[in-house]
């Protein structure tokens, strides 16, 4: 799970709607592509390392005759089976806590950070945030990066200790000098801010950068707003739209009105309506009321995409939900028909779903048959 600081800092130095932070919904595997899991069990952001030959679990099926999950996953991670891990990816949680005491009881530190993850989590136990901050602790201090990291987000949110975020500034500082990623990410933010760590954009860019080369989706989006306004780095309009484009494909939805947003522009690229419109809708759809407001107006203009003002319509009735009214997009669907206008708004109120069926108002009864007894005419 990809962690970062709940604080819009860049936007607060920079000014710069390029440089929102967005609340991610979604959580893929962002490893590189040689590191992730190819057998879609979900696996979870928790490298564990080697295990030392003497605390592996000796037993005849383990030793003799491999499962085929074993397998798998040895040919996977090139080396012995971490059973604890592996226990906890596929969701024995107890079973990977019983395994990974007696290593953490010997200062085993990713055993350590296996735990503090599963009492972080409350994973087949009771959710207990101060544990789980006193085996990231241990870990941390065993030499564990990702304890460090996650030591630091606890200080930083104040959960299990008592919030200190000068405290969690040092955890950052640590962890990233460790090669930690999500910590580069963060002290570089921290940068930015310039309370808890040194006021330096430059060392905010290089962190920030570093940590989207490496393929933090968040990191790619902050990194391109800091390339795009030339904010510790040179300016760069190229390299913020492809950090955009990376971002926006990793489906983090800001990115992708960001990249939208510079197709249709030109900004470092060839203008092309066509894609902004299918990035913009791709945004739309999924609850963006800045990507509805402007795939509403091509839709109503007719511009990389076939004109259609009830749909238009839709989306800027989805837009003005959200509380975005804009008055250039009304003077586009000036128009429109009552009757389309009224289907429009039919769809918005039941979206994402379709309007239900109604039966059509017109529609004859059955002719009712006369009772036998009843007289003729």
């Amino acid at each position: 799970m990809m962690r970062r600081l709940g604080c819009a800092l860049i936007v607060a130095v920079l000014a710069s709607p390029a440089l929102a932070q967005a609340a991610r919904t979604d959580f893929e595997d962002l490893r590189p592509k040689d590191m992730q899991f190819p057998d879609g069990l979900g696996f979870q952001e928790l490298p564990i390392s080697p295990v030392p030959e003497e605390l592996l679990p000796q037993t005849p099926a383990e030793t003799e005759t491999p499962s085929d999950a074993q397998t798998v996953s040895s040919a996977v991670f090139g080396q012995k089976v971490d059973a604890a891990y592996g226990a906890y990816q596929r969701g024995y949680y107890l079973t990977a806590l019983d395994l990974a005491l007696p290593r953490a009881e010997k200062g085993d530190a990713p055993a350590q950070t296996l735990i503090a993850e599963i009492y972080s989590k409350g994973l087949g136990v009771p959710e207990n945030l101060a544990s789980a901050a006193s085996w990231y602790g241990l870990a941390s201090k065993n030499g564990d990066p990702l304890a460090t990291f996650e030591l630091a987000m606890a200080y930083q949110d104040g959960r299990g200790v008592t919030k200190d975020r000068k405290r969690a500034a040092e955890l950052f500082k640590t962890a990233a000098d460790a090669g930690n990623m999500m910590a580069k990410y963060n002290l570089g933010l921290l940068h930015v801010e310039g309370v808890y760590a040194e006021p330096s954009l430059t060392k905010a860019a290089q962190l920030i950068g570093e940590a989207a080369n490496s393929g933090i989706a968040e990191a790619r989006y902050d990194y391109a707003g800091m390339l795009a306004e030339g904010a510790g780095v040179a300016p760069d309009p190229a390299g913020a739209t492809e950090q955009f484009r990376l971002a926006a494909e990793d489906g983090l939805i800001p990115a992708q009105v960001e990249y939208a947003t510079s197709l249709y522009l030109g900004k470092g690229v060839p203008v092309d309506r066509a894609a902004a419109a299918s990035w913009y809708a791709r945004a739309a759809d999924a609850g963006n009321p800045v990507a509805q407001n402007r795939y509403a107006k091509l839709l109503a203009a007719g511009e990389g995409v076939t004109l259609n003002l009830e749909d238009a319509a839709m989306y800027r009735a989805l837009s003005r939900r959200q509380g975005l009214k804009d008055p250039q997009l009304d003077k586009l669907l000036a128009s429109i028909l009552p009757e389309e206008l009224a289907r429009a708004e039919e769809r918005a109120r039941f979206w994402p779903s379709p309007p239900p069926t109604r039966v059509a108002a017109n529609t004859t009864p059955a002719p009712v048959a006369a009772p036998a007894d009843a007289p003729l005419n």
